[in-house]
């Protein structure tokens, strides 16, 4: 357990970055889930708004250091692709 006022303050704000950063990875995560299903399901239209909404929270990750900027991308281009697999098939 922290000893100091500095640990303890240090163990209130790492549990809240990491209350948020979790809720950062899980919106994620949704969005590129929802992206994906509407490619699969062949609504184009709502595959392409949903997968804007995911590419809009995977960079505003990727400012705040959620992410690193070359897995932001990594997931962006990985999406993209499954959508038109998705799409095409």
């Amino acid at each position: 357990m922290a000893n100091t006022k500095q640990a303890l303050k240090r163990v209130r704000q790492n549990d809240k970055r990491n209350t948020i950063n979790t809720a950062l990875k899980s919106r994620v995560k949704t969005l590129r889930k929802n992206s994906i299903a509407a490619a699969t399901e062949g609504n184009k239209e709502a595959a392409q708004k949903a997968y804007t909404q995911f590419t809009s929270a995977v960079d505003k990750c990727a400012k705040k250091n959620v992410f690193h900027k070359n897995k932001a991308a990594n997931l962006k281009s990985k999406t993209a692709k499954a959508i038109q697999a998705a799409q095409a098939a």
